[in-house]
This record gives structure tokens, sequence and C-alpha cells, in this order.
């Protein structure tokens, strides 16, 4: 008898490791579609399957001229065709993000263009036309950088809430 209760018992919890509860299985987060998502717009932006594309980050640095160019109607003349033609790459749609950094820094960076271009050429054909570029009070890197397609998407918004205009 006691051999029997001793094999039951055996049997009962060899049993009960075998059939554990099946655990939920964890599937990569790449494989699961988001509820949200949205083909038609995604395609629209140019998305890839992370909703994500390619950019040309430029990096705008102190320039060799800049100590140099100290009149500030001259000053006051390149920066505004600095702005003239950030607007004109916005209107064609290629500028999706840009702005000064906050401080400076001892990188001498001083602000960036998130371009929607697909080479590095093409992002030196749009900064020809920028004079403070021309003339060297900005340098620039130029840089591929992945990010959200959806960038692009803030500018109707930025424009609703900006009271000024560079």
């Amino acid at each position: 008898m006691k051999n029997l209760l001793l094999l039951s018992v055996i049997s009962l919890y060899l049993f009960s490791c075998a059939v554990k509860p099946k655990e939920k299985e964890a599937k990569p987060i790449l494989n699961e579609m988001s509820s949200n998502f949205d083909q038609k717009l995604g395609d629209s932006l140019g998305a890839d399957e992370r909703g994500m594309k390619n950019y040309m980050l430029v990096i705008l640095k102190t320039g060799p001229n800049d100590a140099k160019i100290t009149d500030k109607t001259e000053r006051a003349e390149l920066f505004k065709g600095h702005f003239s033609n950030m607007t004109a790459m916005e209107k064609a749609g290629k500028l999706k993000m840009a702005g000064p950094f906050a401080t400076k820094n001892s990188l001498g960076y001083r602000g960036i263009f998130l371009l929607d271009v697909k080479t590095e050429d093409e992002a030196n054909k749009l900064l020809q036309n920028d004079p403070t570029i021309k003339s060297g009070v900005f340098d620039v890197e130029i840089l591929p950088w992945y990010g959200s397609a959806a960038i692009p998407m803030h500018l109707k918004y930025h424009q609703k809430i900006s009271k000024e205009t560079p």
C-alpha cells in the first residue's frame, strides 16, 4: 500500500510538472501591428514598416568668417537670406525641421536642418542658396539620419502656434 501511495504521489508530481499552464509567448514588437496603424498615411509619408524614413541631418557650425563679418547691416542681410532660403526649402517640401541650439557649445554647433532628401549632394544643392553658408558665417556637416516619417506633420501645428516668423 505504501508503494502504491508513493507511486501515485510521484506520478502526480511528474504529471503536474509535464503539464504546466501554457505561458503567453512573448512576441517580438516588430511582429505586432499597432491597432492605430494607418497604411494610407504611412504610404503618404514614405514610412517603412517601423513608421520611419531616411533624412539628411545638416548641422550648422560656426564658420571661418563668422568673426570676420562684423558689420551689422551685412550680417542682417546674410541672415535675412538665410531665413529666406529656409522658407524656400520648406515651401519646396524639403525642410522638415530647423532650429538653433539653445546655448553655445564647445563644438561650435549653431543649429540644425532636417532635410527630406535622399543624398548628401541633394542637400548641398539646397544649401548653395544660403548666404550665411556661402559667406562662411556657417560651415555644415551633413549626415544621414533615420527618424519618424511623421516628423513633417508637426509643421502645420507649428504654424498655428507661432506668433512670429524669423
